[in-house]
């Protein structure tokens, strides 16, 4: 089973990811975006740790904003095609639920059907259509309708 293994919310308080090769890259930035967004959790960054190893990370885009969050979430290369992506999603849907059942969780991916968008197809996200995020451009946004949609 999949362990979510909150991202602190400075350098200091992250000394085992910091020496992690996978982790290294996207400590920084996580702990940039905190600075600009803030530190609410649970709707913070995570390292997944699956047995004894880390195995990719996930998290909210900050915490709700109108009744919505966003997620994000990568699997590290070695353990890709394994499943684990779509643990990842699942599991922040879950989270996202269990702390406040009315929020709409979404996803956004490049505009093309890839890896990305069929997994979130295969976990109950639809597709709403194109929007514009500052960072990248136009994007599909995804909304979570359910596991059985």
């Amino acid at each position: 089973m999949l362990e979510l293994i909150p991202i602190q919310r400075t350098a200091a308080e992250n000394l085992l990811f910091a020496q992690h090769p996978d982790c290294e890259p996207g400590l920084s930035m996580t702990i940039e975006f905190f600075e600009k967004v803030g530190y609410v959790p649970p709707w913070i960054g995570y390292f997944v740790r699956l047995g004894d190893e880390l195995v990719g990370s996930a998290a909210f885009k900050g915490k709700p904003n109108g009744g919505e969050v966003e997620i994000a979430y990568g699997v590290f290369p070695r353990y890709q095609n394994k499943g684990i992506g779509g643990e990842l999603c699942r599991s922040l849907v879950r989270l996202a639920q269990e702390t406040d059942p009315a929020i709409i969780v979404t996803a956004r991916t490049l505009p093309e059907m890839n890896y990305s968008s069929r997994l979130l197809q295969r976990n109950g996200f639809v597709c709403l259509g194109t929007v514009w995020d500052e960072d990248d451009g136009g994007v599909w946004e995804w909304q979570y309708a359910g596991a059985n949609k």
